[in-house]
């Protein structure tokens, strides 16, 4: 369900078991590349803390997590892009350390 209100809002907001708010953008490509809104781009160049993006590709099967404050350079090299971390163990203990 998309968010109609506030374009370009991620998909989910999250809190950490230290307490702490996150959003995390769901992305999945079947290529190394990602595709944003306009809106999306803005809003993770505006808000930079604590906000991600989550990105699951087909080719390879791996999730990876990158931080909104990197959304430019990830949508210049796509999965290029050194991610935080990758895999669904790492994703997770990242967003609970927040």
């Amino acid at each position: 369900m998309e968010n109609r209100s506030l374009l370009g809002t991620p998909d989910l907001l999250g809190y950490s078991p230290n307490k702490h708010f996150f959003t995390l953008e769901l992305k999945f490509t079947s290529a190394y590349r990602v595709r944003f809104s306009p809106h999306q781009i803005s809003f993770h160049v505006k808000h930079t803390e604590n906000t991600f993006i989550l990105v699951a590709c087909a080719l390879d099967k791996l999730v990876r997590l990158y931080p909104g404050s990197k959304i430019l350079e990830l949508v210049h090299s796509g999965l290029k892009l050194e991610p935080l971390c990758a895999g669904w163990e790492l994703v997770r203990s990242k967003l609970e350390s927040l």
